[in-house]
């Protein structure tokens, strides 16, 4: 069999699986676990489109998250169809991050990263002091679940109950996945890798890279604010807690541990981070020491991350394979007579 369409059926087992995972699971604690951990995946994809692929660390992805959350939070308890807002409130996370990519994408380096660190603290602080609009530290409460799908002549499709809230949230995630494949095996995506790999180098090929740059940015706030509308909506509920400073490092957590600039690694860092945090529960004051020692080992020993590791795994594979297809005709022709 090909080894690329045996890909494919991996793929295609995974997919299967998290179609019937809410028939098998059925504990509800477990099932929000899942959920939360599909709406991270999204978040920390799109962290992974500008760190991981285009090599700008932002460090204002949970800003953006939150002015999603808000946007739809407050439009669909002002009465907005939840799929207005949540587009509306998207496309608002991607036109202020497009504003301030304009003068901070102009620098390089640290002076990027601590740009977007002043401007995730300054949503946050926001969030929390803008009481007229935000609620203040209150939050916004009793945020309505997603608008229910009137499709003709069959069944209206509500999200009021776990499981709906379940496939709705795995279907954004393979949009997103989908989406971001398509994006990183294009032209832009290979720009988006050469700014990374060497950015004065792609400068003199005659690459726009403030473009290129500045289009990573702006498309991967669009998805952050993607999922923080979808939290706020799945949630019912949000506080400047949804925009801190601490999201943020948990994603790049995340992304460090499952492998950036790999599509499975955010995914994988989404989920076993907070699987090893509640394993760790035990260990009480100790679990920050423990899990910080474990962070280190992981660096060492595996700078590409979890799925940096399953893919050199793979390719030592197909090595190995391809060896063994070759000498296998060379020595059947030897042992003929």
């Amino acid at each position: 069999m090909n080894i690329r369409l045996k890909g494919r059926w991996w793929y295609l087992a995974i997919f299967l699986v998290a179609i019937a995972l809410p028939h098998i699971v059925t504990s509800r604690y477990v099932g929000q676990i899942i959920i939360m951990g599909y709406l991270f995946s999204i978040a920390t994809l799109s962290l992974n489109l500008i760190l991981g692929y285009a090599g700008q660390a932002s460090l204002a992805h949970a800003g953006f998250f939150g002015i999603g959350a808000y946007g739809v939070g407050l439009l669909t308890k002002g009465g907005v169809s939840f799929w207005i807002a949540l587009p509306l409130s998207a496309s608002l996370a991607a036109a202020i991050g497009f504003l301030v990519g304009l003068p901070t994408l102009r620098t390089r380096g640290s002076y990027f990263a601590i740009s977007t660190l002043c401007l995730g603290v300054i949503i946050s602080i926001v969030a929390g002091n803008w009481v007229q609009l935000t609620g203040g530290y209150t939050g916004v409460v009793g945020i309505p679940t997603p608008t229910p799908i009137r499709v003709p002549w069959t069944v209206e499709i509500r999200f009021d109950s776990l499981l709906a809230q379940y496939y709705l949230v795995l279907a954004f995630l393979i949009l997103t996945m989908f989406a971001m494949h398509r994006i990183v095996h294009s032209l832009t995506g290979l720009s988006f890798m050469a700014v990374r790999n060497n950015e004065m180098l792609a400068e003199a090929a005659g690459i726009d890279t403030f473009r290129v740059k500045l289009t990573a940015f702006v498309i991967a706030d669009f998805f952050a604010g993607l999922a923080g509308g979808l939290y706020a909506s799945i949630m019912g509920s949000i506080s400047p807690s949804t925009a801190s400073m601490e999201l943020t490092f948990n994603w790049l957590v995340y992304l460090l541990i499952g492998g950036a600039a790999t599509l499975g690694g955010p995914i994988i860092g989404a989920f076993v981070i907070p699987i090893i945090m509640e394993s760790l529960q035990f260990l009480a004051q100790y679990r920050m020491l423990i899990f910080g020692v474990l962070l280190i080992v992981v660096i060492i020993y595996f700078p590409r991350g979890a799925m940096g590791a399953i893919l050199q795994l793979g390719e030592k594979w197909r090595r190995e394979w391809r060896k063994r297809q070759e000498e296998g005709p060379r020595v059947a022709a030897s042992q003929r007579p």
